[in-house]
């Protein structure tokens, strides 16, 4: 017996009930969940019937236009389906998805197939990481998945299918430890011009800026939106265990000051070069 394909309806017999029972499946919700409608039936074939007609049921009560293609569901999805989202990540998806649209942007939802995605992903992927791979594929599928909670398509034909694999990544650009030793001996270097109580001023703020970048593992947008009353700079030495001097991340500068995830929230201990610097930092601002 042929097995059942990808995005086909189930029949199946449900012994308790004594009829056999069909799932379709609609995609899924807006929490991510798949959204199933199920019908029963004596025989296989009434099953089989009802589940056409839910199908032309369901074909019916999308309201999209003929011409309303793929690359008109991203752009409405990238306009108002990432509300909260920084301009960094639209723009992130924008130029991701562009050489796949080049391929399927002309197609209209109601035309387009699970294997037209596939299809163009594999093509995508002999010029990119897995990585970007998979935020195209991702894309693709939240971008349906917008027009189908807006009943302008029936389902999903992006989430069946699955990232293929990509080439590798770029190069990693982390620095080697001498590239880090030499970063951290510029940035103590005072710039010319800038005196206090006749020695050079020492650039503390980009100083410790990069410190606490460099050797704490702080991102830089959350860096930028450090206040002083996030550090502690003293610690309790005394305490059993000791407690080292921290930092405590809690906001960045990105769309609507939250840190990246929720568990980037977190408290960092200071190393004693980045107690010195922030120190260095305060008094210059005193």
């Amino acid at each position: 017996m042929a097995r059942r394909g990808w995005g086909e309806d189930a029949v199946y017999w449900v012994a308790r009930r004594k009829r056999y029972v069909g799932a379709a499946s609609l995609g899924y919700g807006p929490d991510g969940r798949r959204v199933r409608r199920v019908v029963s039936g004596k025989t296989k074939q009434e099953v089989k019937d009802k589940l056409r007609a839910l199908r032309e049921e369901l074909a019916r009560s999308v309201r999209a236009p003929r011409d309303y293609t793929l690359r008109l569901a991203v752009q409405d999805w990238l306009s108002d389906g990432l509300d909260g989202r920084s301009p960094q990540t639209v723009a992130k998806y924008r130029n991701v998805l562009k050489p796949v649209l080049h391929d399927l942007g002309g197609k209209t939802l109601a035309e387009l197939s699970a294997a037209d995605v596939r299809t163009a992903l594999a093509r995508f992927a002999g010029t990119h990481s897995t990585e970007t791979v998979r935020i195209a594929r991702l894309g693709l599928e939240r971008a349906i998945r917008y027009a189908e909670a807006n009943d302008l398509v029936a389902r999903n034909v992006a989430a069946l299918v699955d990232a293929p694999k990509g080439g590798d990544g770029r190069p990693s650009k982390a620095l080697s430890p001498e590239q880090a030793a030499a970063l951290l001996q510029a940035s103590r270097r005072p710039r010319p011009g800038q005196q206090i109580t006749g020695r050079p001023r020492a650039p503390s703020l980009m100083h410790a800026y990069i410190v606490l970048c460099l050797l704490v593992g702080v991102r830089t947008e959350e860096a930028r939106a450090l206040r002083w009353d996030r550090l502690d700079l003293a610690g309790q030495p005394g305490a059993d265990p000791p407690v080292p001097p921290s930092v405590a991340v809690w906001r960045s500068v990105r769309a609507h000051g939250d840190t990246k995830t929720s568990r980037s929230r977190r408290t960092l201990g200071l190393p004693r070069l980045a107690v010195e610097a922030l120190r260095d930092h305060r008094e210059s601002q005193d």
